[in-house]
């Protein structure tokens, strides 16, 4: 078992990805505190998280797949560096979407992995792949296969490369020997994530609610944003780094992704541009991007809030139009924006 575990691993670098560890089906011991979670409201409109029949797949991956006997966590960088200076007609993007969809990049190793390992048992596998969807604890996964801890700012934080990773899974009807889990964290007494946080959603080390978290807003969310909270987005337009930025295991040791793999370009977006985007245009510009998940409307909610917070004099006439779209939740963000402009 440990020699085809360790062939397991050595695939998965091989395929390209940076991280890689086992671990073995079982209840979540993570489990109580994400029903606490649930609890306190901090899911905010993402009600599939809190589905009954989610949660009981949530608890336990053997109710997930039957016949799975581990899974092969693994993690890929993503870090494509920092933000230049920008315009004020352009707003920031998370840098996890400044290249092509992650999820097909991740599947697409998964697949291989598992061809792979068909082919070296020469037997069919049952397997399946999971990226960033479906019932699964994806973080306590990893944390429970090596691969880190999770930080005060929610994320799972590698000793070696930061958190500029993404994970991916393969549940597997194949046994291979565990690893052991990530023991305690090393965050220690630094809190600079809860203090560099606009929107103060982090509310305790640990604990995001999502209500008030940038990432949510301007991704998850699909109504209007409430008034309070949209100066607070600055010039993000899609998603938010800056629990990431300033965390200091980024700062030392995040190290540049393959640019080779995600295909980054798109570090800022041209608020004009985007507030002119109809449906086929929208669909043209991001089919294949993470930027997709918003929707036009999403996306040109974003942007309007975005150059309202810019305060951006070249971004009236295109705000002006956006006023008229077909989209209310386009045409009240757009007026709102215009109005913050105007007065500022």
């Amino acid at each position: 078992m440990s020699e085809l575990t360790e062939a397991v691993k050595e695939k998965a670098r091989r395929l390209g990805f940076d991280l890689a560890g086992i671990v073995h089906p079982g209840p979540s011991d993570h489990l109580s505190r994400y029903k606490a979670w649930l609890a306190k409201g901090y899911h905010a409109e993402m009600g599939y998280l809190s589905r009954p029949d989610a949660l009981e797949k949530r608890a336990d991956p053997r109710v997930l797949m039957r016949g799975i006997r581990s899974a092969v966590v693994v993690g890929l960088n993503y870090y494509p560096g920092d933000h230049d200076e920008h315009e004020e007609s352009q707003g920031k993007v998370a840098r996890y979407a400044w290249g092509v969809d992650y999820h097909d990049v991740l599947l697409d190793g998964l697949g291989r992995m598992a061809a792979w390992l068909e082919d070296h048992l020469g037997r069919d596998v049952i397997y399946r792949p999971y990226v960033d969807f479906g019932p699964l604890m994806e973080r306590a996964l990893a944390q429970r296969a090596g691969l880190g801890w999770f930080g005060k700012n929610t994320n799972l934080i590698h000793p070696d490369i930061g958190s500029y990773f993404f994970l991916g899974e393969l549940l597997l009807d194949v046994p291979l020997a565990a690893d052991d889990p990530f023991r305690g964290g090393r965050c220690g007494t630094c809190t600079a994530c809860l203090d560099a946080c606009p929107t103060g959603a982090l509310v305790a080390p640990g604990a995001l609610d999502a209500r008030r978290c940038i990432s949510y807003l301007t991704i998850e969310h699909r109504g209007g944003i409430p008034e309070a909270m949209r100066p607070l987005l600055e010039d993000w337009v899609f998603g938010c780094d800056i629990c990431q930025e300033v965390c200091p295991w980024n700062q030392r040791f995040a190290s540049l992704a393959d640019p080779s793999v995600f295909h980054p370009s798109r570090p800022v977006l041209d608020l004009i541009d985007v507030m002119g985007l109809d449906e086929d245009g929208f669909r043209a510009r991001f089919r294949e991007t993470p930027l997709w998940r918003a929707g036009r409307g999403g996306l040109l909610r974003n942007a309007a809030v975005t150059l309202g917070n810019l305060g951006a004099p070249a971004g009236v006439a295109a705000l002006e139009a956006a006023a008229d779209d077909q989209d209310p939740l386009v045409r009240e963000h757009a007026r709102w924006a215009l109005r913050r402009i105007r007065v500022g």
